[in-house]
């Protein structure tokens, strides 16, 4: 079936297409009675308005470009609760383009949303992605952009990211505390700003404790099912760590299986920190503890900043760091 149109309720009505379109605008020269029948009818027929064209005729486009890397995922799921909050309250309408963590596929949805003349874009970039030309392509398509989570710090435009650097400082500070002398780091690739934040912050904390880190004190190792392989070797070998700080909450999941079947007990023997606070924290045994980030409020912030741009906005860009906070639970002293 063909997308019902103004041109039909007005058909249906015996109405002209311009009342109908001044009715379903709360035009102040269409009565209250033919405003009620046209409303009545629309939503009969179900009809949709066509936003595309309703940018095109009133010269204001209202539709933003959000790319994500996971719809799944928790943190990303909240950052997007946010955006669309903030989005609605000020009229604006959003466009979804998941990209499965896949670089090839972001560049493709970023693509597809200059070629649809978003008003302004939000992009989370991809686990892969360093070669940043095509985000460039938004500036210098004058698109407003905004990046949210994961910083690239060589990108001229307005970022909003959880302050993973004192994140990571204050619970490996929690963890040095607590007696923990041997405290390895399950990172990500390094190639991500946001895995070097969180190593330059777990680091920083050993130093100032004059702690000393080894080789072996820090991994690649970013899931569950990786973290469920690496830590049985980790955790046997014989200057086996007290304490695994962990980049997400996957693989602080993943750990805490590993060392249950291996018989360790944990926190006696073991404590182990996420990042995040997914609702798997509170859904394992015993209950994890994590580093809190503010997905919702950090989807707000930048999409708040995206509207100022749309606004006319032209100051120098900046980087804006959303607080976190440790979340003491059960696999910590």
């Amino acid at each position: 079936m063909k997308p019902i149109t103004i041109k039909d309720i007005a058909h249906e009505l015996n109405i002209s297409v311009s009342t109908v379109s001044r009715a379903l605008q709360d035009h102040p020269d269409i009565s209250e009675k033919t405003k009620s029948l046209v409303r009545e009818c629309a939503h009969r027929l179900n009809y949709k308005p066509n936003l595309m064209a309703s940018n095109l005729r009133t010269s204001k486009n209202t539709t933003i470009g959000v790319v994500i890397p996971e719809l799944n995922h928790h943190f990303f799921s909240s950052v997007l609760d946010g955006i669309e909050q903030t989005a609605n309250e000020a009229g604006y309408q959003i466009l979804i383009c998941q990209t499965g963590e896949d670089v090839v596929k972001e560049r493709q949805a970023v693509q597809t949303l200059i070629g649809s003349r978003v008003a302004g874009m939000l992009v989370g970039v991809s686990k892969q992605t360093s070669h940043l030309q095509h985000l460039q392509d938004v500036l210098d398509n004058a698109i407003p952009l905004v990046l949210y989570d994961r910083p690239c710090p060589s990108l001229k435009c307005d970022q909003v990211v959880s302050d993973d650097y004192m994140g990571a400082f204050n619970a490996v500070e929690y963890l040095i505390q607590t007696g923990r002398q041997n405290i390895m780091y399950l990172s990500s690739s390094m190639s991500l700003e946001v895995s070097r934040r969180r190593y330059q912050g777990w680091r920083d904390a050993l130093q100032h404790y004059s702690i000393p880190m080894s080789e072996d004190s820090i991994i690649e190792c970013d899931t569950r099912s990786k973290a469920i392989v690496a830590a049985p070797s980790i955790l046997q070998r014989e200057n086996a760590p007290d304490a695994i700080f962990c980049v997400n909450d996957d693989s602080a999941a993943g750990v805490l299986h590993a060392a249950k079947i291996l018989g360790i007990k944990i926190p006696e023997e073991l404590s182990i920190c996420g990042f995040s606070d997914a609702p798997l924290c509170r859904a394992t045994q015993p209950m994890l503890t994590t580093v809190q980030q503010h997905g919702v409020e950090i989807g707000k912030r930048a999409m708040t900043r995206l509207l100022r741009r749309l606004e006319g906005d032209t100051r120098i860009p900046q980087t804006e760091m959303v607080p976190t906070d440790l979340i003491v639970r059960e696999t910590t002293k």
